[in-house]
């Protein structure tokens, strides 16, 4: 297991041992694998299927439900909100969202078998009509339609990804993230739940050219 693994693992409170084995926990690229055909927000638009086109960037841990509903609580959710989930895994966040609050969502994974996974879960829960998977890497990816973002990455990769997510979204938007921060640019809230760690931030109207 690689030092991002063990980091992600012992900081979100996940021990190795309880994962059934020591050892590399991300879904490696399955060229058989294809993700399910979804549909788009604004209509019956069909997605293509394909093969993972690398490596995810973390090792897939969910989210547990408590911080789901904390997340979705701090950020203010409601039914004219349009949520974009980076790394959306089995679909949780979203899901949740259009069961408690009617939120439209977008859920953004990479790996093409958690795409169907979700995309599964979304259909039993009853909110298909709500909601989208969609295979695509992150950093490839428009959030510029969001409202509100939540993710679940690394301390890299929440960096990585801040001047892409300051430069697409629209002032006011809010970002939420499950365990890590974005280095030099402070929260507006952090917030504790069952010894989790959630940090919320809105996108200001000017960004300072140094979180860019």
């Amino acid at each position: 297991m690689n030092y991002k693994k063990m980091l992600f693992l012992l900081a979100t409170g996940v021990s190795l041992t309880s994962l059934g084995f020591v050892g590399c926990t991300q879904q490696e690229p399955n060229v058989e694998a294809e993700a399910p055909e979804t549909s788009t927000l604004a209509g019956q638009t069909e997605t293509t299927t394909k093969p993972q086109e690398r490596p995810g960037d973390v090792p897939y841990v969910p989210t547990p439900q408590a911080v789901v509903d904390a997340m979705l609580e701090v950020a203010k959710v409601g039914e004219n909100d349009v949520l974009y989930d980076l790394g959306s895994g089995d679909g949780r966040i979203v899901t949740t969202a259009a069961q408690k609050y009617g939120t439209r969502g977008v859920g953004v994974e990479i790996n093409p078998e958690l795409v169907q996974e979700a995309t599964v879960n979304a259909q039993e829960a009853g909110v298909s009509d709500r909601v989208q998977f969609v295979q695509q890497d992150l950093f490839k990816s428009d959030f510029s339609e969001a409202t509100v973002v939540t993710l679940y990455l690394l301390p890299d990769i929440n960096l990585k990804l801040r001047p892409q997510l300051l430069q697409q979204l629209k002032p006011g938007t809010r970002i939420v993230s499950h365990a890590f921060d974005m280095g030099e640019w402070e929260p507006e809230q952090t917030l504790k739940v069952d010894g989790r760690t959630i940090y919320y931030w809105v996108v200001p109207e000017e960004v300072p050219a140094n979180l860019l």
